[in-house]
């Protein structure tokens, strides 16, 4: 199956992964999250080849997790991350967790710091009902009414 072609998969994970899954893309959305807003930071920020930066930025735009505005001050418009932008933050998150606990013998490069109590931030899977937190094992998927659609 073509990559294009995993966008009609009736499935959240593959869809996203057709918008995120891609290494830069997540670099671009984690330098957003550190607060660069113009092209050029970005390519300074990660060392990327211009044309690869700018499909990155088009398709994050494309998808309504970016949106490219006028600066009130200066003239290079801006890349800033949207509220559908910011709903991408746990997904990184997790990749830090992961990071820090198989990735990072010496420990951790960087503490994610709560900014009211100084505690680090961590990602959690919970149940929505008993709130008890989850694992793999703990999971069981069934069809919901995005797959019942496409039978």
């Amino acid at each position: 199956m073509r990559y294009e072609e995993l966008a009609e998969e009736p499935c959240s994970i593959t869809r996203s992964l057709v918008v995120l899954g891609d290494r830069w893309t997540l670099l671009v959305l984690k330098a957003a999250f550190s607060g660069v807003r113009r092209f050029n930071g970005f390519q300074n920020y990660l060392g990327i080849s211009r044309g690869r930066l700018q499909d990155r930025l088009d398709r994050l735009v494309e998808h309504g997790i970016l949106v490219k505005q006028k600066p009130e001050v200066g003239v290079h418009e801006e890349y800033r991350l949207t509220a559908k932008g910011h709903e991408v933050y746990p997904i990184l998150m997790a990749f830090k967790d992961w990071g820090d606990a198989h990735m990072a013998p010496d420990g951790p490069p960087v503490y994610y710091r709560h900014r009211d109590c100084e505690g680090e931030a961590h990602v959690h899977l919970a149940c929505d009902r008993c709130e008890h937190e989850l694992t793999a094992r703990d999971v069981v998927p069934e069809a919901g009414p995005g797959m019942l659609a496409q039978m």
